[in-house]
């Protein structure tokens, strides 16, 4: 299986994560959002998956957005996705088996120790 990390190159939590990876040298892929447009289908897998863990409600592009659309968030929450990338939290680790949202060296260290890729 490959594993793929989706982000945005200028996040520093991305590079935190990327950074990690190629030190462990686990072999991966890195999928920026930005540059490389997600399918509906693959944002409704994740949402399916994740929830509304997946949007970064924390982000500036939460805050611009209006509040209809936050209202509506279990609606529109794959198009918001799409018109608006950043919104996703990142990084979205999938191994192939599983999905895991955001870095910490130590659950990276848990995932890649107890799983076999």
């Amino acid at each position: 299986m490959t594993v793929i990390l989706y982000g945005i190159k200028n996040c520093d939590t991305v590079r935190a994560a990327r950074k990690w990876l190629d030190a462990e040298n686990i072999e991966h892929q890195f999928h920026d959002v930005r540059e490389q447009a997600l399918s509906e289908d693959q944002l409704n897998q994740w949402l399916d998956k994740l929830g509304d863990k997946l949007i970064n409600k924390r982000s500036t592009t939460w805050k611009q957005l209006d509040e209809a659309d936050r209202e509506q968030l279990s609606d529109r929450a794959a198009k918001l996705l799409l018109a608006h990338p950043t919104l996703m939290k990142r990084p979205l680790l999938d191994t192939g088996k599983e999905l895991h949202l955001g870095f910490k060296d130590t659950d990276y260290q848990r995932i890649f120790t107890h799983h076999t890729l």
